[in-house]
């Protein structure tokens, strides 16, 4: 891990620019690009695994949940863009993931998974590491899996909805599990009763 300390949320997410691989073509990528729009950064260990397909494959799918709320996703390992390329043209079926709806960057360097603190230097590869960047580019949620299980695309979204809501909505709070729709709360000791008494 970067011995230079932990990354926070709250703070601004490391800039970076790197080649990706989208629409099988190779692009240059850069973080910045994406202000004005949420972000879902996500890690990965490498192409052509076994937890790793189903995980790029789950957020592709639900891209359009995801485009509809203004986010953009991003996938990164420490694999080369030619790598990733070869492994979208590897059937599904035979451990490949096809053609995916959004960018694959390659970190070749590992200089972007040590930014973000998610290298593992004993593996050599990042961690399943996913940051959800605000219109703003600051970092607004943050989570850290091991190398052998995958992550929710479920809990991504309620996460990333909730986000959204509280930074529309500033005098108001989501309770624990709060999903669209739910009643939120007001940070106030007397106005949060307001709450607690519908829920009790």
């Amino acid at each position: 891990m970067n011995s230079e300390g932990c990354l926070r949320v709250g703070q601004e997410a490391p800039e970076f620019t790197a080649t990706a691989v989208f629409d099988q073509e190779f692009k240059t990528v850069k973080l910045s690009d994406y202000r004005g729009q949420y972000t879902v950064l996500f890690f990965y260990p490498l192409d052509f695994t076994f937890v790793c397909p189903t995980e790029i494959i789950a957020f592709s799918d639900r891209h359009e949940e995801f485009k509809a709320l203004n986010t953009e996703l991003l996938g990164v390992s420490v694999d080369s863009e030619f790598s990733h390329l070869a492994w979208m043209q590897t059937d599904r079926k035979e451990g490949g993931i096809g053609d995916i709806a959004y960018p694959l960057v390659s970190d070749i360097k590992k200089e972007i998974s040590n930014a973000y603190n998610v290298l593992d230097p004993d593996a050599g590869v990042a961690l399943r590491g996913l940051f959800i960047i605000d219109k703003e580019g600051v970092i607004q949620h943050a989570t850290i899996n091991n190398l052998s299980f995958g992550r929710s695309v479920d809990e991504t979204l309620r996460t990333l909805k909730a986000i959204q809501h509280v930074q529309n909505n500033p005098d108001e709070v989501c309770p624990a599990g709060w999903q669209e729709g739910d009643k939120t709360m007001n940070p106030d000791p007397v106005k949060s009763k307001v709450y607690f008494s519908s829920v009790g």
